[in-house]
């Protein structure tokens, strides 16, 4: 082995092509990006990692991981690509790739596995800091506290007799005393594994003896496999509450100038539901945030306006009470926009596009950066620029508007 690069750390993200449970999960969008822009996020956003590579042996997965920003220098060979393949053979191939072609070693290699999302900012440096500081150890991986203690578990023969997994000293029935008093155990997860170069070359291991814990907050444990696993990790992204690195483009992919941001109405300042009595009469739901967001807006200096299909008074009624223009009976709101854009002689890429359902889409195209609340359909999620992590009507309009405030200032001071 060549002499290590110090300072060096390559973060290697692993997505073969041929996914079984969930064909494609690797691009597919999940919450609004591929699923494997998360990954790329992470290593992206760290401050220690040097170096962000894709190992896949798919053309389609190495394109959409360039445009997130990592690296693909080679196409993983298909003998490293099966579906019974391990993962040492995967680091083992990616790190002599770069010794041989590059001269080039890191100090550590760090993996990121699509299947693992949902990650706290910062967790990447923290557990980089802790191999740092111990040279002695081979590796570091990420553990959670395990739901169900293996004290409790059992191993049963072929007479059905069962036999305790796990003593514990000092506790002579373990599977029998009470939870708080065994001692705590831990399950490894996919979020984050450190491995040093030596380990998995010399010791031909993708840990090595001596291993580094790094414990998560158990909330964060996500490990895509099914349909199921899928929905309730996208869940826990829009509405968990739990602050989660996010592929989102510097500055929430807002315009370094915004002239003007335009929203849709139901969907977007209602929960798009409706009430109507026995005479026909219309009404919705509104948050009294999302007024207090416009106004907040309007102080700063942005201009706003709806775009709206809805001929409902209501509509009109609402915006009356916000200040706000409308423009409504909408069928094709982007012939409408770009008219809209062309009377004020505004310039599409100074402008920000708040929609929640597919009769938005044509309007994102057109203009700097496009905005789904969270709940909006799958569609819009997957081609907004940024996903809100309010749905509409209950403050996805307070959201976006004190985002833009925060990220570009105040207008009246420019």
């Amino acid at each position: 082995m060549g002499k290590t690069d110090q300072g060096e750390v390559l973060a290697v993200i692993p997505a073969r092509g041929g996914s079984k449970s969930i064909p494609r999960k690797n691009i597919l969008p999940f919450a609004g990006h591929p699923l494997i822009a998360y990954s790329i996020a992470a290593a992206r956003q760290s401050e220690l990692v040097t170096r962000v590579i894709v190992s896949t042996d798919d053309e389609e997965i190495a394109a959409v991981s360039r445009e997130y920003g990592a690296e693909v220098p080679f196409l993983r060979p298909p003998e490293y690509a099966q579906d019974a393949t391990p993962d040492l053979p995967v680091y083992v191939h990616a790190v002599e790739w770069f010794a041989e072609t590059e001269g080039y070693l890191p100090e550590s290699v760090v993996q990121l596995r699509p299947t693992t999302p949902v990650r706290p900012p910062g967790m990447v440096d923290d557990g980089i800091q802790m191999l740092r500081a111990r040279p002695d150890a081979d590796s570091l991986r990420v553990v959670v506290p395990s739901g169900q203690n293996p004290h409790k578990m059992w191993r049963i023969n072929d007479r059905g007799e069962m036999t305790p997994l796990l003593a514990a000293e000092g506790i002579e029935e373990p599977y029998n005393a009470p939870r708080q008093h065994l001692p705590p155990t831990y399950w490894q997860t996919g979020h984050l594994d450190i491995i040093r170069p030596n380990t998995l070359l010399e010791k031909s291991s993708m840990t090595g003896d001596l291993i580094l814990s790094l414990v998560l907050d158990p909330r964060y444990t996500v490990d895509i496999d099914t349909r199921s696993d899928w929905e309730k990790a996208e869940w826990l992204i829009r509405y968990g509450g739990l602050d989660v690195v996010s592929p989102d483009k510097p500055g929430y992919g807002f315009p370094a100038q915004v002239d003007l941001i335009v929203f849709d109405f139901d969907g977007v300042f209602t929960d798009n539901r409706v009430w109507v009595d026995q005479n026909g009469v219309e009404q919705v739901a509104a948050s009294r945030g999302d007024g207090m967001g416009i106004s907040l807006l309007k102080k700063a200096g942005f201009d706003a306006v709806v775009l709206s299909t809805e001929t409902n008074p209501v509509v009109t009624a609402r915006c009356k009470k916000m200040g706000l223009p409308v423009v409504q009976g909408v069928d094709a709101k982007g012939e409408v926009l770009n008219k809209l854009l062309a009377e004020r002689g505004i310039p599409g890429r100074n402008v920000v596009y708040v929609g929640n359902d597919v009769n938005d889409l044509p309007c994102f195209p057109l203009v700097g950066c496009a905005v789904a609340v969270a709940d909006a359909h799958p569609d819009v999620l997957a081609k907004a620029d940024l996903v809100l992590r309010s749905p509409g009507g209950f403050g996805a309009v307070r959201e976006l508007c004190e985002l833009v405030i925060s990220v570009l200032g105040d207008q009246h001071e420019a």
